[in-house]
């Protein structure tokens, strides 16, 4: 075990080296650490992500306040995985260890693929439940929720503390004021052997809301409002802190705060935290009773005195003075309800346009993490309530619906609103994520319409890529299935959304497109066995925000023998399924923005490499994706100059995939890209350095290698 905490310990050095220096732009956090490091006799202006991270941070120096921009090594309170608890307990014994560092930071549970019924897959939750029970973990079977509800209605999500999960959206928990954020499952491996893990705090971007919710306007509504209005890569990479007045609060509810941190994974962020107030020490307090009524005892984590003690002793706040990298407001009175699509949760409609439309549906979801708890499946029984005793699913929708948890689900059923969506015609499904992450019964076939209170509508995630896939509420959902079409429940009144942005300083770096002689130039030393140079042709998708689901479906995510092979068939599908023919191994592919966001999977990376590419370009990357990449060793390089020039020559036609004719050489040495077009003409840019301590990690194959190689030492 002392082995493990050194070689996590030097993880640490080598993964902030790496991260600092090649995937973030040179600049990245700069302004916002040098504005974030003021302090005061009074104590240090930490926003409230800072104040939560000091906590969690481990062997920080001696009055070290910690800031956005800092690498930190951090100890989670809590770390859930889910089903991929077998990948990751399979990294787990591969790099050496054999005990969990701490059982009482760990929380397994098994919600994606509950309905699979296969050999393979009831193996592999029995191997996830026999670990569980070898290892002394706290475990969740198939059927008591998905991981994430649990993680919540079960208080191991706590107010004020650091929590992750091996999954996206792990940003549900700032719903509570629990500062939730994804890791990947090398990241969730370490925590099991060593406690611990690395992060860098994000820029923290602050979301004032003002007025109050209106009648028949949700809080799916206000995020799917803001993914739409605010659709620039605003909040990228950002933390996000959620304020507003006592009133504003007062109308959003904690099932609301749920929904909307939720989804700012979508909207790009890492992390969305609401504040511990009045409306959280109330919800608790009832979830505290339900629990008392339930177990007939005291429960381990939620109860009362627990509580008292939180809001009397552990409740923090942000400092009143401090800063942050940009403010957005958003005045929730202007909003009524949005829907999200088809097949973009940055394209958001206000409902009423979409009506005019009269979009027949053929299938309705209520299912998944953002919006199927009690209150949910209340709202929507409520408008089938509303249009008569003898309402009915519409002909030829089928309504599929499913709660978030058995508890959840067991709420619903004794308020009566589980019953009447039956007996409407609704489909009932096990309590987990089914059709929201493309496994299971009812999913989109070629050419259907479906309307979702699910959080992603990436193409091809819930069915067939030819399918169309929109988001809203599950007021709208559910009159949508009773009319056949895209419509509300009529109980709002439409409005203009009044939105406002501005950031700490607009200055922005500028773009370097000289030759290394004309710079200062500092050479990177080469380890043996790593090249000094990649070159290739140029493969361009031209998209900004390709997610992880149009890089590897989901159908194939939970199924762990997927071969190498397989996987080279198969990447890109969702994006383009002509990408496997035109791509050839040692192509370089280049693609827009926010590359790779969404999901944790690890394969959005393997499947790259198990086509042959080595090099990714891009404008930017998602968080997550630049994890997943550097554990697996594969290569990625930000170009955005690249990306404006490719898009000035190609500004014709639109082609997905396209063949450019265009050589790029990497200069590992220089940190130098040179660009060869069709024509001749050659230019360059200067990117971030590629440190030896980090081409160790290649030459090992991926961090997984890489520390087993350093327990062997």
């Amino acid at each position: 075990m002392a082995l493990a905490r050194l070689s996590s310990s030097r993880l640490l050095h080598l993964r902030q080296s790496r991260i600092q220096s090649f995937f973030q732009p040179p600049t990245s956090f700069r302004l916002v650490r040098s504005l974030a490091t003021v302090t005061t006799d009074s104590g240090p202006r930490q926003n409230l992500t800072e104040k939560i991270v000091q906590r969690f941070s481990k062997d920080l120096p001696a009055g070290k306040f910690v800031r956005s921009g800092d690498y930190v090594s951090i100890q989670p309170h809590k770390c859930m995985t889910h089903d991929n608890s077998w990948p990751v307990a399979t990294k787990f014994f591969s790099i050496g260890a054999t005990k969990v560092d701490n059982t009482e930071q760990i929380v397994l549970t098994l919600d994606h693929d509950v309905q699979n019924k296969s050999e393979a897959n009831l193996r592999k939750y029995k191997n996830i439940e026999e670990f569980a029970r070898q290892q002394g973990i706290v475990f969740y079977p198939a059927g008591r929720g998905i991981g994430h509800q649990i993680m919540v209605e079960e208080g191991y999500a706590w107010p004020g503390t650091l929590t992750v999960a091996s999954d996206s959206h792990s940003n549900m928990y700032g719903g509570i004021s629990c500062l939730g954020t994804p890791v990947v499952r090398t990241d969730a491996a370490s925590i099991w052997a060593t406690g611990r893990t690395w992060w860098q705090i994000p820029p923290v971007a602050r979301v004032e809301l003002k007025g109050v919710l209106p009648k028949g306007v949700s809080g799916k509504d206000v995020i799917v409002s803001l993914c739409g209005l605010f659709n620039n890569d605003d909040v990228l990479n950002h933390a996000i802190e959620f304020t507003g007045s006592e009133e504003t609060m007062q109308s959003l509810k904690i099932d609301d705060r749920l929904a909307i941190a939720n989804m700012t994974t979508e909207w790009g962020a890492l992390s969305g935290l609401f504040p511990m107030d009045s409306v959280l020490n109330a919800w608790m307090e009832q979830k505290a009773s339900e629990h008392e009524s339930r177990l007939l005892s005291t429960h381990p984590r939620l109860n009362k005195d627990r509580i008292e003690e939180l809001f009397s002793l552990n409740a923090i706040k942000a400092h009143p003075e401090a800063t942050y990298a940009k403010t957005l407001t958003l005045d929730l009175s202007s909003l009524s309800p949005f829907v999200a699509g088809p097949n973009s949760v940055k394209v958001a409609t206000p409902l009423p346009e979409l009506e005019q439309q009269n979009i027949a549906i053929q299938k309705a979801y209520l299912v998944s993490c953002t919006n199927s708890r009690a209150s949910d499946i209340g709202a929507a029984a409520s408008v089938f309530r509303s249009q008569g005793a003898d309402a009915k699913v519409a002909p030829g929708v089928e309504f599929y619906i499913a709660a978030a948890s058995s508890l959840e689900q067991a709420i619903a059923e004794k308020a009566g609103d589980w019953q009447v969506l039956v007996n409407a015609g609704a489909k009932p499904l096990p309590a987990g994520c089914g059709p929201c992450i493309g496994l299971g019964t009812g999913l989109l076939e070629d050419g259907e319409v479906g309307i979702s209170a699910t959080n992603r509508n990436f193409k091809g995630r819930m069915g067939s890529r030819d399918a169309l896939a929109y988001l809203a509420s599950p007021e709208v959902v559910a009159a949508s299935a009773i009319k056949g079409a895209i419509a509300g429940p009529g109980t709002y009144t439409p409005t203009t959304p009044t939105v406002s942005y501005n950031t700490a300083s607009s200055s922005t770096p500028s773009s370097s497109t000289s030759s290394p002689s004309q710079e200062t130039e500092s050479k990177t030393s080469i380890l043996l066995n790593f090249p000094s140079s990649i070159s290739g042709e140029l493969v361009f998708c031209d998209a900004d925000n390709i997610n992880t689901d149009g890089i590897y479906p989901g159908k194939y995510t939970y199924q762990d023998n997927v071969s190498r092979e397989t996987m080279a068939q198969v990447v890109m599908e969702n994006y383009d399924s002509s990408f496997p023919s035109i791509v050839k191994p040692g192509d370089i592919v280049i693609s827009g923005y926010n590359f790779g966001t969404g999901s944790s999977r690890e394969q959005a990376a393997t499947a790259l490499l198990a086509k042959g590419i080595k090099l990714v370009l891009a404008g930017s990357f998602g968080n997550i994706f630049s994890r997943n990449s550097i554990n697996n060793a594969l290569m990625t390089v930000e170009v955005p100059e690249l990306v404006t020039r490719l898009r000035e020559e190609f500004k014709g036609e639109k082609v997905l995939t396209r063949r450019t004719g265009w050589m790029v050489e990497w200069d590992v040495e220089r940190s130098y890209v040179k660009v060869t077009e069709k024509n001749g003409r050659t230019w360059g840019m200067k990117v971030g350095e590629l440190p030896p301590n980090v081409q160790e990690v290649f030459v090992q194959g991926g961090l997984e290698g890489w520390v087993k190689a350093q327990l062997k030492r």
